[in-house]
């Protein structure tokens, strides 16, 4: 049975500066009853992301892969998804997806977002201000790692986290990119790629 694509429906962006955290709080009290609108809030800037189709479909894809890399792996993970993290006053942030690896933790190991309009770098300061460990941006048909030294994120070329430093990012990458038109290809493909040989 073959999936006709449906036509993409952008992602949806609006930024409100100079705004408190109490209005920040209010925003997110009229947003309750809104699934999937994800909001964000650092240095008196608000975020209000209303993700399109084909950002959930790569957050989908994303999330499929990971488990299945864990799976394999024989790795303990707890999926927080898009959560809220906060500390009240001063940043609030909803990943795309996070994950805590190895045992439940207040802030997750690992934020993944999916990046198809900008913001990248307001995200990574908010995150920063939460304590997570390592972030990675899909972006453009790519993975961007960051993590989170004494002195700020610094851009990485591999996880450190040692339960992902096995993890073959061009495999992982290749595997999103062909989820777009095939998601059982690309699960055949990355359990054939992370199968001992």
């Amino acid at each position: 049975m073959t999936i006709t694509a449906a036509p993409p429906t952008p992602d949806q962006r609006i930024l409100l500066s100079g705004r408190t955290w109490e209005q920040f709080k209010l925003i997110q009290q009229g947003f309750e009853d809104s699934p999937g609108v994800r909001l964000g809030f650092y240095d008196g800037e608000i975020e209000i992301l209303m993700p399109g189709r084909e950002h959930e479909v790569v957050k989908g894809i994303i999330a499929l892969l990971m488990g299945i890399f864990f799976e394999v792996n024989n790795i303990e993970f707890e999926p927080t998804g898009s959560m809220t993290q906060e500390k009240p006053g001063l940043v609030a942030a909803e990943a795309d997806e996070s994950y805590c690896i190895g045992s439940s933790k207040p802030t997750p190991d690992l934020v993944i977002e999916v990046i198809f309009t900008s913001g990248g770098v307001m995200k990574l300061r908010r995150y920063q201000a939460l304590g997570v460990p390592e972030v990675w941006f899909w972006q453009d048909g790519r993975f961007t790692l960051y993590h989170l030294r004494a002195s700020g994120y610094e851009q990485i070329s591999q996880s450190e986290i040692p339960a992902l430093a096995t993890l073959n990012l061009d495999l992982l990458t290749r595997c999103v990119l062909l989820g777009a038109t095939s998601r059982l290809e690309a699960i055949r493909q990355f359990r054939a790629g992370l199968s001992p040989v």
